[in-house]
């Protein structure tokens, strides 16, 4: 089983403990990339993939843990996209 096939079973049971690590591990695998700089330069990551699609995710702080609704956007974000 593969980092994403993994990633893509434990983001898909809920868990509490979901850290912004994981999810930038994730995407990468998605496709994505982090932009940096400018208007997401603060809390607020931007990330991007060829197709200039964009998923926005609030850095949590000062935990590294989402919080239920960040998860929860983030897994419908990816299903509609057919990534999970």
């Amino acid at each position: 089983m593969s980092q994403k096939d993994k990633l893509t079973e434990r983001i898909l049971s809920h868990p509490k403990d979901f850290s912004f690590q994981e999810v930038v591990t994730l995407l990468r695998h998605c496709g994505y990339t982090e932009r940096t700089g400018g208007k997401t330069g603060g809390s607020r990551v931007t990330f991007v993939n060829d197709n200039k699609d964009y998923i926005r995710i609030h850095k949590p702080h000062p935990r590294n843990t989402l919080l239920p609704y960040q998860l929860s956007n983030l897994i419908r974000d990816l299903t509609e996209r057919g990534l999970l």
